[in-house]
């Protein structure tokens, strides 16, 4: 959209600071102009065949290709250079220039209303229809147009960013809503539950494994000698120190494995809230380490 807003408002300045905002007259064609008028004709036909085909952005980049067009016919010929040598070569530039912009606020509608409205206003063009487009006679010599504003406002890293932090806190909102507990598993008998032996452990130390963000390294009162338990929950509590004096659930006869060179000795317990934090368990008061829990 770079190149469609820096033509048409490259246009614009250069009619009001050589003519004063009104159309010159096309008075010296050449046969680069000519080529020119031949390939602006043939836009309305290929934009709308690709629109009724609803081939819509293969449309797009044939208006975008016209806005190319313009650009590069007014790169070329340089009118702010040939204004002090050639003005009959210049007013036939930017007569057609301003032609193709006139074009440009036609062609765009369907892809950029807003921005073919405020085309038409700058330019004050009348009320044309694509019947109209691919001619250059859409303003007359004479005519007088609008100020020159930016067609695009530049959006900041900053703006994006932030609606992209809306957009995310939107879709995670939205997520919790439709929250929905897991299905229960199957069933088990109080034979199986009576296989997990579950205590409370009071924890004397806490710490993160290190080299893994993940992980926090628990020494807990057991009530029978004292055990170390490595959890994956440092993420939720990013002050391991503070947990220091809290009670906690934990499954006592899982075998012993190794995480990170840390022998751990059991499995904490963690409830998993519905944004996927985890949050321990802990008895509602306080009570001797070691009591089992069933």
């Amino acid at each position: 959209m770079a190149i469609l807003g820096n033509f048409v408002n490259r246009t614009l300045v250069l009619t009001h600071k050589f003519y004063g905002g009104r159309v010159p007259a096309r008075v010296l064609v050449d046969s680069g102009d000519e080529e020119v008028i031949k390939e602006l004709a043939t836009f309305p036909e290929k934009i709308g065949r690709s629109i009724e085909t609803y081939r819509f952005r293969e449309a797009l980049a044939e208006m975008m290709n016209l806005a190319r067009l313009g650009n590069k016919y007014l790169t070329d010929t340089e009118p702010w250079k040939l204004a002090k040598t050639d003005p009959e070569r210049t007013a036939t530039v930017m007569n057609l220039s301003l032609q193709i912009c006139a074009n440009l606020a036609i062609l765009c509608a369907p892809f950029l209303p807003f921005t073919a409205d405020k085309m038409h206003l700058m330019l004050h063009l009348p009320a044309k229809g694509w019947q109209d487009a691919g001619k250059v006679d859409l303003l007359m010599e004479g005519h007088t147009i609008g100020q020159p504003e930016l067609l695009f406002e530049q959006i900041s890293d900053e703006a994006i960013q932030a609606q992209v932090d809306k957009l995310q806190a939107t879709k995670a909102q939205n997520e919790l809503n439709a929250w929905q507990p897991a299905e229960v598993k199957e069933n088990v008998t109080i034979d199986d539950f009576g296989k997990m032996d579950i205590r409370v452990g009071t924890i004397l130390e806490c710490c993160k494994v290190p080299k893994a963000d993940k992980l926090l390294q628990f020494k807990l009162d057991d009530g029978m000698g004292g055990r170390t338990i490595v959890s994956g929950i440092a993420k939720y509590y990013p002050d391991p120190q503070a947990l220091v004096g809290k009670q906690v659930c934990f499954i006592a006869n899982f075998p012993p494995r190794k995480l990170k060179g840390v022998e751990s000795q059991g499995m904490i317990l963690s409830a998993e809230d519905k944004d996927g934090r985890l949050v321990l368990l802990t008895p509602s008061d306080v009570v001797t380490s070691g009591s089992s829990v069933g």
